[in-house]
């Protein structure tokens, strides 16, 4: 299915506050209600909104502290990389993981509550995943962007 300018609109919209009914975003673009709403069904049905959720602000929940992992897998790993992922997606504390091209096969992102907590999660938990060589943890001393709003290419439009 492709989207349209006005999908674009709703899409910008809700990336910025999920919490807006169709009324308000009709009202904001210059769509009344039910169109909108119709819109908004569709692009969700169509897979480009796949859910709605609170953002949480980690600091106020006492979560101080965000590790970026570089984990590389053993040569015996590399065949129990589905073992890692669904080890990997088990853990609260991981915020993200992804698989890398080089010379590390994944990039964790991890938040704990201080550095002796992700001290614990290392040794009690992400060093001992079978498969995992190495671990390379970087602590992120400050944050200068973070955003969960992609800028939507225009390719988006015909796909």
């Amino acid at each position: 299915m492709s989207i349209d300018a006005m999908d674009v609109r709703i899409l910008d919209l809700l990336q910025s506050d999920a919490s807006l009914t169709a009324a308000e975003i009709g009202e904001r673009i210059g769509l009344s209600q039910s169109p909108c709403w119709r819109r908004i069904n569709r692009l969700q049905e169509d897979g480009y909104i796949k859910r709605r959720v609170a953002l949480l602000d980690r600091h106020k929940l006492g979560l101080d502290v965000l590790v970026f992992a570089m984990v590389k897998l053993d040569a015996n790993g590399r065949r129990s990389v589905p073992r890692f992922a669904d080890a990997i997606r088990e853990y609260p504390e991981v915020q993200a993981c992804h698989t890398l091209m080089g010379e590390m096969d994944f990039l964790v992102q991890i938040v704990a509550e201080d550095v002796p907590a992700y001290e614990r999660f290392f040794f009690d938990h992400l060093s001992q995943i079978p498969g995992v060589q190495e671990v390379h943890s970087n602590i992120a001393m400050s944050e200068i962007k973070a955003t969960t709003a992609y800028g939507i290419p225009p390719t988006a439009r015909s796909r």
